[in-house]
């Protein structure tokens, strides 16, 4: 199973948009956004990816009552901090903040923990935990981008969003 792994989108619609579309191209049957989607319309773009949508709070969704509102009877599931996942017969771990992230990795129960909140890509091996960084859809410290996360391998792809603005490409 493929899942999108996305984080730090910031309002940023374009590159938002892109990345929907270009993870179902890539087969992705799930997304998971690693908080600070910042605005509620933001879940009207998420809302367009047809599969199961999971989502975490960051430290910039100031209208968290809104946004789990609006996500009620959609495809767009609101975990509060951390969520819990079972997909593709994985264990995983998604939350905003990066020392949050790296505890939840340590503690090896997991198959991938992935995490947002510092604008930039990483990834790294704990134990047998793959620990990644989504990177940013805003494209502030780096040019957007997001992951695909293959079940199968345990492993993700980089996929750049640079070219769907205009100062990137």
């Amino acid at each position: 199973m493929k899942v999108a792994i996305l984080s730090d989108s910031h309002d940023h619609l374009i590159p938002l948009r892109a990345a929907i579309e270009r993870a179902k191209a890539a087969g992705a049957e799930a997304v998971i956004h690693c908080g600070d989607l910042v605005a509620p319309f933001v879940l009207a773009e998420l809302r367009k990816f047809e599969g199961p949508v999971h989502v975490v709070f960051g430290n910039n969704d100031g209208e968290v009552h809104l946004l789990t509102k609006l996500a009620a009877q959609t495809n767009v599931e609101i975990h509060g901090a951390i969520a819990e996942l079972e997909l593709g017969g994985r264990n995983l771990l998604a939350t905003h903040e990066q020392r949050i992230a790296e505890a939840f990795a340590a503690t090896g129960r997991y198959d991938a923990v992935f995490y947002g909140h510092v604008h930039q890509t990483g990834e790294a091996k704990v134990g047998n935990t793959l620990l990644l960084s989504a990177g940013e859809i805003m494209g502030f410290k780096e040019p957007p981008s997001f992951a695909i996360y293959d079940t199968e391998t345990n492993a993700a792809a980089r996929v750049s969003l640079a070219d769907t603005w205009a100062g990137y490409s």
